[in-house]
């Protein structure tokens, strides 16, 4: 299987290399970052109320001053897969002043 030459796909490409099974269901994390506590928690809540099957953590970042907002969906890997959870990822992020910051997965 190919990939794009993007993050996204050579992510994807590392994945395969490692021996997952692209075809099936992982949990994959999507992380978010906030520089305001209340806005990360509101993020949570908005995802916690929805209709979306998500597990959502929210911790201080490493960085001083920043929150991460960590949402695990089990989902097919796919590329389009991805880039679309990353784009509804970074809508909802943008409405309470945060950003995606990216995504991984949980493999042993």
């Amino acid at each position: 299987m190919t990939f794009p030459n993007d993050e996204n796909g050579s992510v994807l490409a590392e994945m395969q290399e490692a021996g997952i099974d692209l075809s099936q269901p992982v949990i994959v994390e999507f992380f978010q970052l906030f520089e305001q506590q209340d806005n990360a928690n509101a993020l949570a809540q908005h995802i916690t109320n929805s209709e979306m099957d998500v597990k959502v953590n929210v911790h201080p970042d490493q960085t001083p001053n920043v929150w991460d907002v960590d949402c695990q969906i089990e989902m097919i890997p796919s590329y389009d897969n991805i880039v679309a959870m990353e784009e509804t990822f970074e809508k909802l992020a943008r409405k309470f002043d945060g950003y995606n910051d990216g995504w991984g997965v949980h493999y042993a």
